[in-house]
């Protein structure tokens, strides 16, 4: 009697397991009853389209089985769907079970004393690079391109004194490709580049963004449109403060104004990529990046640790996985609305502002970058004529200070931005005071040039006694 049931018990039918299902069809042509078909839906967990199956002509032959490269996409029914089925011997088939890893903890970064130095004189591409080296920064990865080459020149030369590693890629493609598996591994890496390389990098720069991954920018912005020139225009503050890539992507955007800021805000860069676990920008312009000033060395430098969620390859970070792919759309919200948290944490924290002379101000110069070194020279000059200038010099362009220009409003009657570009950074002065609902804003007029050519202290002089002499 138990003999006849055992043999005419219904053999076990396959059970497809959609989000593991390839869509290979090599259970199809295995079929010989022709019931499996390719299905007509994307399963939105694998991005792929899973095979359907009519059990209703299946016969239980299992030759599916056999020919399904993926143990899970192709599996015999399981045991609380048909109870009279013996379940998969999931041992057997798949091995052991993996032993649990270590919880990731982090190991901190060590900061390291230095003597006192005598300051140097150098330019601001090779500053920048010493403020990396000194932050920590054993990894370079680049292309070279005027006017930013000389920085990664002194990487070449120094890294490989120091254990660290120089690549020069194939392109800028490959370089900012390069700084994802590198940031992914919890490791401090940064790359010098300009313009046209900048606009290469976007689509990696967004891959970071999504993927949370640190790395340092340095772009010597040079004239556009297309190849342009190599001489100094901040023609790329529209593109790092509202295009780095596809999607809902934004990072600190520093503006140094000499080569001392050029070590100081590429070493502040490390800190906060880590910190917010975010790309950050450094924008410099050509004369900046070749400028040669004093400058003083700090008095300590860092020895880099690791991340918890870093992909390391010892044993307490290698079950780690770095991705910035949300298939779901319920998931790419959730991820993106974890993105604008950062984001406002960004904008409350991150705000830097340098002001001259602003106490007593009524005319306000808005200036960044070697264009601010003339406008400081003008308000010099005015104070000395009895006119009551102040300069506004944005330190960080995104998040822009606007809670620093806020309190200046009441007492300012004129704004008069300055820039190597066609509104660039007046846009984001626009935007941020429209974002801060200001009240009552000042007249807001502009000194430009394009190309290469930078906006003179005269003519900021002059813009600033055109107005006063009309209202007299």
């Amino acid at each position: 009697m138990e003999q006849t049931q055992a043999k005419t018990r219904e053999r076990p039918k396959p059970f497809v397991l959609p989000e593991y299902c390839k869509g290979c069809g090599r259970c199809i042509e295995a079929c010989p009853k022709h019931c499996i078909q390719l299905g007509t839906e994307i399963n939105p967990e694998s991005g792929l389209v899973p095979i359907i199956i009519d059990l209703a002509i299946c016969n239980g032959c299992g030759l599916c089985y056999m020919a399904c490269p993926e143990p899970y996409g192709l599996e015999k029914a399981l045991v609380e769907l048909m109870p009279d089925v013996e379940e998969l011997d999931r041992h057997a088939y798949f091995g052991d079970a993996k032993p649990e890893r270590p919880q990731p903890q982090p190991i901190p970064d060590t900061v390291v004393p230095l003597p006192k130095m005598e300051p140097l004189v150098t330019k601001g591409s090779y500053a920048s690079a010493i403020g990396a080296l000194l932050a920590g920064c054993r990894h370079f990865f680049g292309y070279p391109i005027t006017p930013s080459t000389e920085g990664a020149e002194l990487m070449a030369k120094l890294l490989p004194k120091l254990d660290g590693v120089f690549l020069q890629a194939v392109s800028e493609v490959a370089t900012v490709n390069l700084m994802y598996g590198c940031g992914g591994a919890g490791l401090p890496c940064m790359t010098f580049t300009s313009s046209p390389g900048f606009s290469l990098m976007l689509e990696g720069v967004s891959y970071m963004i999504g993927a949370e991954l640190p790395g340092v920018f340095v772009n010597v912005m040079r004239g556009g449109p297309g190849l342009g020139n190599i001489g100094p225009e901040q023609a790329d503050i529209k593109l790092a403060c509202r295009g780095l890539g596809h999607g809902n992507t934004h990072a600190v955007t520093l503006a140094p104004s000499s080569p001392q800021e050029m070590l100081d805000l590429t070493m502040l860069s490390f800190e906060l990529t880590f910190k917010y676990r975010n790309p950050v920008i450094i924008l410099a312009d050509g004369y900046l990046g070749q400028m040669t000033g004093r400058v003083t060395l700090p008095d300590h430098m860092i020895k880099p640790g690791i991340p918890e969620w870093a992909v390391y390859g010892d044993e307490m970070h290698r079950g780690n996985l770095i991705c910035s792919i949300q298939l779901s759309e319920p998931d790419l919200e959730l991820h993106n609305l974890h993105l604008n948290k950062k984001y406002q944490q960004m904008i409350a924290n991150e705000q830097r502002a340098d002001l001259y002379y602003c106490e007593d101000a009524e005319i306000l110069i808005v200036a960044a970058n070697t264009p601010s070194r003339m406008a400081k020279g003008a308000v010099q000059q005015l104070r000395e004529q009895g006119v009551r200038a102040g300069l506004f010099r944005p330190v960080t362009l995104w998040p822009f200070p606007v809670d620093y220009l806020r309190p200046l409003l009441n007492q300012v009657e004129r704004i008069i931005v300055v820039e190597a570009s066609n509104g660039q950074l007046e846009d984001e002065l626009r935007l941020a005071l429209s974002h801060a609902e200001a009240p009552n804003l000042p007249r807001i007029e502009h000194v430009r040039h394009f190309g290469g050519v930078l906006p003179q202290q005269q003519e900021i002089i002059d813009k600033v006694a055109s107005r006063e002499m009309l209202m007299a």
